[in-house]
């Protein structure tokens, strides 16, 4: 019997389902892997934005993890929403000892404003960047991080998503080791339904990483499950509505 990838996200829950665990968890089945979670934060959110957040206890998070990486085992990671420096410090302490391929999307701020890492946070970033094979940060992401140099100083292999740049076309970027920039361009889909776009992309590498995709295949794929997912969204929502995770074939 063929065994679909296991694959383990820590990121935050999105009550309109929209973004966070939501759509890591319909992605990651769309893809043919098998998803499991460790919820870091609560958020009450719609596509209008976040009215509360409620961390997890970094125990808490820690303990999710540990509890499927000892009995269902893991073969990749996506990081998202964190919730508190001492969740990320958590993560990092458990994904030095896993071993496996681990996505990691640098959540600053939500699709429609929302601040979703605070500057404690953001300080213990480095140390999972350091950790993951891809760090897929936007284009406000990638400048408040330093930006194309900081990224190839310190060696870190990164995705320079393009979506909320300006231009007609779409332009991201995949740089690892400093080498030259393997790109992919797609004219912009012009939409309001882009709820959970970085979440979905980054699952869906880490689900591609998981089956064995090299690191070029799964951003590729990755990038057209997101295009198909947005052609597809089912229109709900007054604000940054949801994407069609559920037809996608």
């Amino acid at each position: 019997m063929n065994q679909p990838p296991r694959i383990l996200s820590i990121a935050g829950s999105d009550s309109s389902g929209g973004a966070g665990i939501q759509a890591d968890i319909k992605t990651i089945t769309m893809l043919g892997g098998f998803a499991m979670t460790a919820i870091t934060a609560i958020t009450a959110q719609n596509t209008r934005g976040v009215t509360a957040v409620t961390a997890l206890s970094a125990d808490m998070v820690g303990a999710q993890i540990d509890a499927c990486a000892s009995d269902i085992g893991v073969d990749a990671v996506k990081i998202g929403m964190l919730g508190s420096p001492q969740i990320a410090g958590v993560v990092a302490d458990r994904l030095e000892k896993l071993g496996v391929p681990v996505v990691f999307d640098p959540v600053m701020i939500s699709t429609a404003g929302s601040v979703l890492a605070d500057e404690a946070t953001v300080q213990q970033f480095g140390r999972l960047m350091a950790i993951a094979c891809l760090t897929t940060p936007n284009f406000d992401e990638l400048a408040a991080l330093g930006g194309d140099e900081a990224f190839v100083g310190r060696g870190i292999p990164y995705l320079a998503k393009g979506g909320d740049a300006p231009g007609e076309m779409v332009v991201d970027r995949l740089i690892v080791d400093g080498r030259d920039p393997v790109v992919w361009t797609g004219s912009r889909i012009d939409t309001r339904h882009t709820h959970g776009t970085g979440c979905t992309l980054s699952s869906a590498i880490a689900t591609l990483l998981g089956k064995g995709a090299t690191l070029e295949e799964a951003v590729r794929d990755g990038r057209e499950f997101v295009r198909a997912a947005l052609l597809a969204a089912p229109g709900f929502g007054a604000g940054h509505g949801p994407m069609g995770h559920q037809a996608v074939r």
